[in-house]
Formats: C-alpha cells, sequence, structure tokens
C-alpha cells in the first residue's frame, strides 16, 4: 500500500547501512528520480480538483515502473512533510488530503471492495470512527459498515426493497462521503493495482469516476501494470470506457532514461557509480526501478525474488512453450523466426502454435521478422533455466545454423553471432576463429568497440588454443597491436597502453625497429593525455629506431605525433617537427600523417592567442587543407581533429555561428564514425559553448543534458558549461552542484588554461551571484596568484573580467555593511587584476569585448571606492561594452553591459532617460533568455529609480523581491 511505502521511503536514508565495497544495504534510492513531468501532471491534476474541476488520472506501467514511488512522491508534497498519508497539508503545501488503498493480488474474489475499505479504515484511524460516521446521514454508517465494521453494524439484507439497492445505496454514499470530506479541502483518492480489482471494486471506481462532478474537489488516481493486460483481462474495458469521459487523462511510466537511472543508482549508493557498474546494471535492467534497485551490486545470478518477479506470467505456460522459450533464449533478447526454427527443428506453423501463449500472456512479442523477449530480464532467467549441457548444445546449435546460412540473422551480424555462441558453448578454437573474424567485421563496419571486444576474446583464449596463429594468420604481438589501435579508436586509454607495454616487451626492437617505433609512438600519444611528458619520451624513444633513411614513413609519423604533444607542452621544437614531418608525408605519399602535420601546424599559427587577421586566415586555410586531405585518406581521427579545432578557433574569434556549424558537421562525422564518446565530446563542449553564447539555451541544455548521460571524457568542460548555463538562468543550486563536479573532475589534473581558467572564473561569478562577495573577492585574489593567464588570453579576459566584477560588488555594497579591510582586499584584488591585464594583449573581438568589459568593471570599482561619484567615463566605458557584446551577437553579455549602463547612468548623471533605455534593453534581453536573476536585478535597479519598464509578460522568481540593501546584508558572508 501506499502509506506503508511512503513512509519507509522517507526513512529508507536513515535506515540504510554500508555493506561490502560501500554499498548500501537498503537497495531503495532515498532520492525521488526522474518523474518530474508525471509529478507536474498529478500537481496540475491537484490544481484542477482544487478549482473544482474534475480530473482523473489514470498511471500505467510494467511492474517495477515506479508507480507507487510516484505516488509516495505526490502524496508527502501533497500531505506536506512529516504528515501521514492521510493527514492534511501543513501550512504552504498542497492543502490536501490523500487516502490510499490497493488491490490485491491473492484471494481477490473474497475482498471485494478491498482498496476502499482501506480508505475507510485510514479515515476512522486518522478522525476516529464517530467522526466518520458524522459525515454519513441516515442509513449510510450501516451501508458503509459492509465493508469496514469499525462503522457499526452492516445493513440486514431483508431491509432492502431489491437485491441491487443496497448496492446502489452504498456506491452513493460513498460518492457522498468523498463529496464532504472535499468540504474542507481538496482530497486525492489513489486506487493502486487495478489490474488485480474484483468486479465489485471496478464497478465502484467507474460509477465514482463517472459522477466526478458531483465530488468538487476530488482528484482521482488509479494505476495499473500495463505489461499484465493481456488482451482477454477484464480490466481492458473498464479502462476503454474510462477513455471516453473527458476528464480522464492516461498517463504511462516509461523506464528511465541512462541519465535518471545513473541518478537512482548514485542516490542508492551514495556516490557516483563507476561508469562499468552504471553501463551494466542500466544495460540489465533496461532502466527499469524496480530492476535497477534488484540488479545493483549483483554481479552474478539474479536475485532470487527478481526470478520470481519475472517467471510469474512464464510459470502459467505449458511445458512446450517454456520449452520452446528456453531455445529462443538461445538467440538473445530478438531471435528471427527462420533462425528459432532452424534451430529448434519446429516447421512455422508449429512454432507459432506453441509460443502463441507467450505472446499472448505478454511474455514474449511478436512481428513480422520474429521474436522478442518483453523484458531482457525474462530473457536472461529463461536461459539461466538451461541446465549447463542444455545451454552448450544449444549455442552449437545456434553457430551451426549461421555457420551454415548467415542470411539467418539481419546482414552484418553473422560474424558477431557466431562468435557469441561459439564462445557461450564453450568451443574454445571455433569461439577464437570467430572472434578473430568478428573483430576484422566489426572494424570494417567502424565498431571500434566491439572490434576491442573481439580482440579481447581473442588474447583471452589464446593459451587454450596451442595453433591459434596459425589458425588466424597473425602471432601474439599482432592480436596486441590491432587491439592498441581498437583501444585508441575508442578512447581507452589505459587499456591502449597495457596493451602496448604488453607488445613491447614481447617484441625485438632491434630485430623490428619501424614494429616496436610505430607501438611506442600509439603509446605515446595515449600517454600524452595524461601524462605528457612519459609522452614525448615514448615518441623521442620512437624516433632513435627509425633515425636511418630505410623508415621513413614511420619517422613521418612519429614526427607528427611528436609535433602535437610539443604544441601541447609549450615546446618552441614543435613547428620544426611539424614542418619535418609534413615534409616526409608528402614524399613519402602518407595522407594520415599529411593531415596530422597540416592540423598541428594550423593550432600553432594562433597558439599564443587568436593571432592577428593573416594567421588566422592562414589557419583555416591549414584546416581546410586537413579536412580535405583526412577525407581522402579516410582518417576518421584527424578529419574530426580539424573539425574540433575548426570550430575551436572560430569560437576565440567569437564567430559563433560558424563555430557551431563547424562543430555539429565534426558532431556528425562523429556519429558517423561511432566516436561520439571521444572525439564526439569534445565537439559537443565546441558545439554547446557558441550556442549557450549565442542565447540558444534550450539547444544548449540539449545538448549537455545528451553528453552528461554517457561516460565521456572532458566531463569537466561538459560541468563547467552546464554551470554557465545554470548561473545565467539564474539556477543557483545547479550551477552550484555542476561547478562541485568540474573542481572534482580537474582535481590533480596538471595545469592547461582552457580547463582550469573557465572552472576558476565560473566559482568567481557563482559565488557573487550567491551574494558571497568577500568569498568570491578571495577565490579571484587566489586565482591571479595562481595562474599565469599568459598562457590563455583567451581564457584569461573572462577571469579579469569576474575578477573585477567582484570588486566592484564590494565597492558597491552600503557604506555600513563594508569594511576597510573589505576595500583594502577589493584594491589588492584590482592591481593584481590590472598587472596582469598590462602583460595581455587582446587579439580578435571576443578578446576586446572582454577588454573593454574588465576596463569597465575596474571604473565601476573605482567609482564604489569613491561612493559612485567623480568617476566620470563609467557611463562611456560600458556603452563600449554593450556596443562590442552587441556586434558579437552575444545576447546575454549585452544585457549585463546595459544593465551596467543604466546603473552608471544613474549613478553619474542621474539621466534617469539614458537609464531607463539602457534598463528596457536589459530586460527585455534577460527576459527572452529566461535569465531571471538578471531580470530581477533590472527591475529592483528601475524600482529605485522609479522607471517604469515596459511590460514582458514575465513575472520575477519567488523570493527575489527583497530591496537590494536587505539582499545584500542577508547574503553576506
Amino acid at each position: 500500500m501506499v502509506p506503508a511505502r511512503a513512509r519507509s521511503d522517507r526513512t529508507a536514508a536513515a535506515r540504510a547501512t554500508a555493506g561490502p565495497g560501500g554499498v548500501r544495504s537498503c537497495k531503495v534510492s532515498p532520492a525521488f528520480i526522474g518523474r518530474l513531468r508525471e509529478l507536474g501532471r498529478l500537481e496540475h491534476g491537484l490544481a484542477s480538483a482544487r478549482d473544482g474541476e474534475p480530473a482523473t488520472i489514470l498511471i500505467g506501467g510494467e511492474a517495477g515502473a515506479g508507480k507507487s514511488r510516484l505516488l509516495s512522491e505526490f502524496a508527502r508534497r501533497t500531505a506536506g512533510p512529516g504528515e501521514g498519508l492521510g493527514a492534511q497539508a501543513e501550512e504552504g503545501g498542497q492543502a490536501g488530503r490523500v487516502l490510499a488503498g490497493a488491490c490485491l493480488g491473492l484471494a481477490a474474489a473474497g475482498l471485494p471492495f478491498a482498496p476502499f475499505a482501506t480508505v475507510l479504515r485510514q479515515l476512522v484511524r486518522d478522525l476516529g470512527a464517530a467522526a466518520v460516521a458524522e459525515l454519513l446521514p441516515g442509513r449510510a454508517a450501516g451501508e458503509l459498515g459492509r465493508l469496514l465494521p469499525e462503522l457499526g453494524p452492516a445493513a440486514r439484507a431483508e431491509d432492502e426493497a431489491y437485491p441491487g439497492e443496497a448496492r446502489a445505496r452504498l456506491f452513493e454514499q460513498m460518492l457522498g462521503l468523498f463529496r464532504w470530506l472535499a468540504e474542507t479541502g481538496p482530497v486525492v483518492l489513489i486506487i493502486e493495482d487495478v489490474h488485480w480489482a474484483d468486479q465489485s471494486t471496478r464497478d465502484l471506481l467507474m460509477f465514482l469516476i463517472g459522477n466526478q462532478r458531483a465530488m468538487s474537489g476530488v482528484l482521482i488516481v488509479v494505476t495499473f501494470r500495463s505489461d499484465e493486460l493481456h488482451r482477454t483481462h477484464p480490466v481492458r474495458p473498464l479502462l476503454a470506457e474510462l477513455d471516453r469521459i473527458g476528464w480522464v487523462q492516461r498517463l504511462e511510466l516509461l523506464r528511465l532514461s541512462r541519465k535518471e537511472a545513473d541518478e537512482q543508482i548514485a542516490a542508492i549508493l551514495g556516490h557516483h557509480p563507476e561508469p562499468a557498474l552504471a553501463e551494466r546494471v542500466f544495460r540489465r535492467s533496461e532502466g527499469n526501478p524496480l530492476f535497477i534497485e534488484q540488479l545493483l551490486g549483483c554481479d552474478g545470478d539474479l536475485p532470487r525474488s527478481l526470478r520470481d518477479l519475472v517467471l510469474a506470467n512464464v510459470g502459467r505456460l505449458t511445458e512446450d512453450t517454456t520449452e520452446l522459450l528456453r531455445t529462443a533464449s538461445g538467440g538473445g533478447v530478438q531471435v528471427g523466426h527462420r533462425l528459432l526454427a532452424a534451430v529448434s527443428g519446429l516447421g512455422d506453423a508449429e512454432i507459432s502454435s506453441v509460443l502463441r501463449p507467450a505472446v499472448a500472456a505478454n511474455v514474449l512479442l511478436a512481428d513480422s521478422d520474429g521474436y522478442q523477449f518483453r523484458h531482457a530480464v525474462i530473457h536472461e532467467v529463461m536461459h539461466d533455466d538451461l541446465l549447463p549441457g542444455e545451454r552448450s548444445r544449444l549455442h552449437c546449435r545456434y553457430a551451426e545454423a549461421i555457420s551454415a546460412d548467415p542470411s539467418l540473422v539481419p546482414p552484418g551480424r553473422a560474424a558477431m553471432e557466431e562468435a557469441h555462441h561459439w564462445y557461450s558453448a564453450y568451443e574454445v578454437t571455433s569461439a577464437l576463429t570467430s572472434a578473430w573474424r568478428a573483430a576484422a567485421a566489426a572494424s570494417m563496419a567502424l565498431a571500434y568497440a566491439d572490434c576491442l571486444a573481439m580482440v579481447s576474446r581473442v588474447l583471452e583464449l589464446w593459451d587454450a588454443v596451442p595453433d591459434a596463429a596459425e589458425r588466424i594468420g597473425v602471432d601474439h604481438v599482432g592480436v596486441l597491436e590491432q587491439a592498441v589501435r581498437a583501444a585508441y579508436a575508442t578512447g581507452d586509454e589505459a587499456r591502449g597502453i597495457a596493451f602496448a607495454t604488453a607488445a613491447l616487451e614481447e617484441l625485438n626492437r632491434d630485430g623490428e625497429p619501424a614494429r616496436a617505433a610505430l607501438l611506442l609512438e600509439r603509446r605515446g600519444v595515449l600517454q600524452g593525455s595524461q601524462r605528457i611528458e612519459c609522452g614525448i619520451e615514448d615518441l623521442r624513444m620512437a624516433l632513435d629506431l627509425v633515425a636511418d633513411d630505410a623508415h621513413e614513413r614511420e619517422r613521418g609519423r612519429v614526427l607528427a605525433s611528436l609535433a602535437r604533444q610539443q604544441r601541447k607542452a609549450g615546446d618552441p621544437g614543435a613547428r620544426l617537427s611539424a614542418e619535418d614531418a609534413l615534409a616526409i608525408a608528402r614524399r613519402s605519399g602518407d595522407l594520415c600523417t599529411q593531415a596530422a602535420a597540416l592540423n598541428c601546424l594550423a593550432m600553432l599559427e594562433t597558439e599564443s592567442g587568436v593571432g592577428s587577421p593573416g594567421q588566422q586566415a592562414a589557419a583555416l586555410e591549414l584546416l581546410a587543407l586537413a579536412r580535405i586531405v583526412a577525407a581522402n585518406a579516410g582518417d576518421c581521427h584527424e578529419l574530426l581533429e580539424a573539425a574540433i579545432s575548426e570550430s575551436h578557433l572560430l569560437e576565440g574569434l567569437g564567430e559563433h555561428a560558424r563555430a557551431a556549424e563547424a562543430a555539429r558537421s565534426g558532431l556528425a562525422e562523429a556519429q558517423r564514425y561511432g566516436l561520439s564518446g571521444t572525439s564526439g565530446s569534445v565537439l559537443t563542449i565546441n558545439l554547446a559553448e557558441p550556442m549557450l553564447m549565442m542565447g540558444e539555451w534550450d539547444q544548449t541544455d540539449s545538448a549537455l543534458s545528451l553528453a552528461l548521460t554517457s561516460n565521456r571524457s572532458h566531463m569537466f568542460a561538459l560541468q563547467r558549461l552546464a554551470g554557465d548555463l545554470a548561473l545565467w538562468r539564474g539556477d543557483l543550486a545547479g550551477a552550484r552542484a555542476a561547478l562541485s563536479s568540474a573542481q572534482d573532475l580537474l582535481a590533480g589534473r596538471s595545469f592547461e588554461a582552457q580547463s582550469h581558467l573557465p572552472v576558476a572564473r565560473l566559482e568567481i561569478e557563482l559565488l557573487a551571484g550567491e551574494g558571497r562577495i568577500r568569498a568570491a573577492l578571495a577565490a579571484a585574489g587566489t586565482a591571479l596568484a595562481s595562474y599565469d593567464l599568459l598562457a590563455g588570453p583567451r581564457y584569461g579576459w573572462p577571469l579579469l573580467v569576474a575578477a573585477a566584477g567582484a570588486a566592484a560588488d564590494l565597492t558597491w555594497l552600503p557604506a555600513e555593511v563594508r569594511t576597510h579591510d573589505d576595500l583594502r582586499q577589493a584594491r589588492s584584488v584590482l592591481a593584481a587584476a590590472r598587472a596582469q591585464e598590462a602583460r595581455l594583449a587582446a587579439e580578435g573581438p571576443a578578446q576586446i569585448a572582454q577588454k573593454l568589459t574588465f576596463l569597465a568593471e575596474v571604473g565601476r570599482a573605482q567609482a564604489g571606492i569613491r561612493s559612485r561619484s567623480g568617476a566620470g567615463d563609467m557611463t562611456a566605458q560600458w556603452q563600449q561594452a554593450a556596443l562590442a557584446w552587441s556586434a558579437l551577437g552575444e545576447p546575454y553579455r549585452h544585457a549585463v553591459a546595459l544593465f551596467r549602463l543604466g546603473e552608471a547612468a544613474l549613478a553619474e548623471r542621474g539621466d534617469r532617460d539614458a537609464a531607463a533605455q539602457a534598463l528596457a534593453g536589459a530586460a527585455e534581453a534577460a527576459g527572452r533568455l529566461g535569465a531571471e536573476r538578471l531580470v530581477e536585478q533590472v527591475s529592483q535597479l528601475a524600482r529605485r529609480a522609479r522607471i517604469t519598464l515596459p511590460r514582458s509578460g514575465r513575472e520575477s522568481p519567488a523570493g527575489l523581491g527583497r530591496n537590494r540593501h536587505e539582499s545584500e546584508v542577508q547574503r553576506l558572508p
């Protein structure tokens, strides 16, 4: 029942204890995950009921979909924290009474009206039998006594004029009871598990919903298991009838997304799960919340409780059907009809006849091509039900059938499926050779992760097959080399390094110097992403091995990789290495190396900043050539590297639309090549950033949400962008969570300007946004003292703006709030920022706009120090900044500059007309963007200046109505 579950949900976290490996023994998530849309539908239904409109919501979902958890959360919010589900909400809550009952799956025929009896019992417990009886006029108590003896003796059958009278009166009295209860506030009536409802319960429910207009203020919520409703289920007609009633809504609980499943796992564990664990649990559960809870921490067999749940329907099938289901389970969650026929030896008609009951029972789904187990766990349970010998023989039959006729499976899947079946059959020789063929097929299909899995299987089986090299035509080092290539392609750096190291230990470097050099080159590239000095060391060793003229092609490749690592390390020798690599590659006709060298040279053109117009044009020309060469070579990595570099360079120039288009083009290529998790993650960042700047915030949110659902590299940058978006929208809590994640992910990494400076800048801006001005100023001082902004002017300028802005915010605090120490700290930060600014060039329109904003913030700070008078040029400075951001097409920063312009116009000259014009522009832009905090800042300033802004149709966020002085005093640490 809902009441018991709700109480247990609220205490789940308190009861949870740590078990082995830190996994909580209680597997119920203490946090409510997902279902916010569905929760909103319920709350909207309650609002309709409160307004006197009839409202019924039917909630369907498979077993374990979270129907009861959703209702528990809704009931908790409706009844108020700390209250039972039968209680009224506390002041400020939804002010509703929640009454809940559930149909029973066992002995239902002997328990008519079971959920309604539960509801009455709940009322008696909460109000007392006498109080409930007082709500019932006349003989009503006697009628309801049929359901609950506590309400008094039931009416006698002989008193009825005809058999149906008592039933009709009972229904009417139940209707009246809810109507009377609702006179003191909205009532939510929840009836759970209607798929188990007896006929009487179904009839009463239909009566109440059909007459809901007579129960003003009552919301009815009904749940059922949609997977239980076979074609002849008695609840189907009820649902069909209810669907014809105008105020009845249907709501289907779908399975959780990968992101929501990860959140549920994290809530249960108390920490973010390891990617492998999250992937395993999500894959096996397919997003079913109950299955996630049961599967979490289960590395072996399925828990018995889950097996019982899954087998409930299967146990009612005939032995012939069950046996064929076991046979079908060998083919996977989905199996084609022709393949099943070949393996089972049955004819088409016989298969259809035997499996028809399984389809009717919703155990199996059928389509024109074959069959699919309704849930992966059903398949798993059926497969586990096979005896070991049966399982081996079954998979042998599948492998032999596919080998004899590959058309039995969809095109392109024969090699992989044959490898799977031979491996499952424990036929090691066939498993090894088929895995090697499958790896080649996967590589040809650009399925690099599958290729890596198959090559890893070959290595696993190698020692069990004495003549393995002869059978596949490749020695053990060759298999390791293929593993290195596959790991590199999938971005699995750790495994790639391990495979390369193992191969180098087996290889005779003197006898095969070129082969060893290429292994060192690949290991160097993989190591360079984490420890660049180790990567460069490997690459220099590789160069020594191919120093003669006999290995020019290999030498060019090593030089190109060395140039890229040197560029990352700031080594001035990078250009010479890249030029040598390009020259060698052109002589040898190595297109891949040419593309790599061109990409490196392009980025070197603007390495110290955006570069001059000539350097920018040269860089873009080199990247265009790199793309052409890479495409001709079929080199997806260099093709994507060019897209990454192009979008990065264009964004640095402030060419947001072109940067976004370059990133989109690259993302399409990344998806095509199956590299969305490696190069694609960088391109997602390069797409999200210009969209954020252009004010396309919903698209930015969608891109980030998609990227953050997977185990991707560069997650810290994705989190930082999510923090920027949340901060600009005014979601300070969301910004704080994203910033914390970004900081955790960056911990221990070597300094990179494009990584560390934006995160430091976000921290300063967020602290200031939270009203923690002193903390923001301290963070600014730490960042300026810790980082050399010359390492990345593009990222240094925004940090300087944030630092100067924090200083200005403090100096503009009311005199009675700030102290002399505050002003001294502000002057110190300003001095440090000015010192960095004097060394920093502003290249390109974006950096120029940042510099203008920095100077305006410095002017604002100086005006604050001088009590906001006598500055003389603050208005002009903010006007220049606003024009610069407008020209770049950055609406949020333009709106901020307009807000500051209005502030300056009032402070310097008292020019209300100029201020009104600037604030109107700021309000319009901020409102259109959904920048709620900025909208409120603009509104507050306008109110203080008695300036009437044009109506934007947007209301200020709740809780932000205090005047500025009150806000600053209350939020100052």
